[in-house]
């Protein structure tokens, strides 16, 4: 079971934390995120929860489902015997369950968790979904359609609720500007939380989300509204579940359209720009979501995130 959980927020360099630490010789990490103490929550994992033959469909992670909790420790058996174990599951800072699920099960664990400007978090996790095929409309139809665009930018809630729970010393919260500007020095503050060695980052295996952004975004939408599908399967069956000849011709569809066709339509360098008056709404929005969270921090926010008053 593991030591440590890289718990969130989603698009705030995690994923480039992840890749560091598991180039550390005594760290052990499962190559994808593993989403199991909320993988029942509609919010943070709506494509979990879905309807087959008039039936709902989910996962339950509690107690005493055991095959369940096996599947969890299966994560991590593949991994050898290494020093420290960590899982890294982006959506644990936005559940309501997940800090009380963690601290029933792992006593001990530390959770780490990367904070962003919420504004420019929450475009960039657009653009994700955007690239990812999950999405189909404007940023601004997103925002009506996708909760979680807004519940990821939402910090305060989440790190009070852990702090509470889990205790403020097994909580860290690193800012994705430091991170850009002192890698070593954060990736430092890590390894010293959860009781590693200190490791030597390397800058030419730092960055593991170089991605590409649509050069054509009506072509993009049209393409999205087909590849939706194939991304939706391979969502429901996260857990596992049988392995059919629909599975095999899914998953072969699903590799297809990701490795041949997503490719050709993301060729830009950067995204387009934001709009000015959804921009201000956001600023004032999630400045209200954040609110009490320098405090909370001990750390006045608003030097670091242009515009954002919490």
């Amino acid at each position: 079971m593991p030591d440590f959980i890289i718990g969130g927020a989603p698009k705030c360099g995690t994923t480039s934390l992840h890749f560091i630490l598991d180039q550390h010789p005594d760290i052990g990490i499962p190559d994808e995120e593993v989403h199991y103490f909320d993988a029942d929550d509609p919010i943070t994992h709506p494509d979990f929860l879905y309807e087959e033959k008039g039936s709902l469909k989910w996962w339950d992670p509690r107690p005493p489902a055991l095959d369940n909790l096996k599947w969890y420790a299966d994560r991590f058996s593949a991994l050898g015997n290494p020093q420290f174990l960590g899982e890294d599951s982006t959506t644990y800072l936005m559940s309501e369950v997940a800090a009380a699920r963690i601290n029933a099960l792992l006593p001990e664990a530390k959770v780490i968790f990367m904070l962003r400007h919420p504004v420019e978090r929450a475009y960039s996790q657009y653009w994700h979904l955007m690239k990812t095929s999950r999405a189909t409309d404007s940023f601004e139809t997103a925002l009506t359609k996708h909760p979680n665009i807004l519940l990821g930018s939402s910090f305060c809630s989440g790190i009070r609720r852990f702090q509470q729970v889990l205790g403020e010393e097994r909580v860290k919260v690193c800012l994705f500007e430091d991170f850009r500007a002192d890698m070593q020095g954060c990736v430092d503050s890590v390894t010293d939380f959860i009781g590693a060695p200190r490791m030597k980052v390397d800058p030419e295996r730092s960055w593991f989300n170089r991605t590409r952004y649509p050069s054509n975004i009506g072509l993009q939408r049209q393409a999205n509204r087909i590849g939706r599908h194939l991304v939706k399967g391979r969502y429901h069956r996260h857990m596992g579940g049988e392995r059919g000849l629909q599975r095999r011709v899914e998953d072969k569809l699903h590799y297809w359209w990701f490795a041949h066709v997503n490719p050709r339509l993301l060729r830009a360098e950067r995204p387009l720009p934001m709009k000015e008056d959804t921009r201000a709404f956001l600023v004032q929005h999630l400045s209200t979501r954040n609110a009490g969270l320098s405090e909370l921090l001990g750390r006045d926010l608003s030097n670091v995130w242009k515009d954002m008053t919490c």
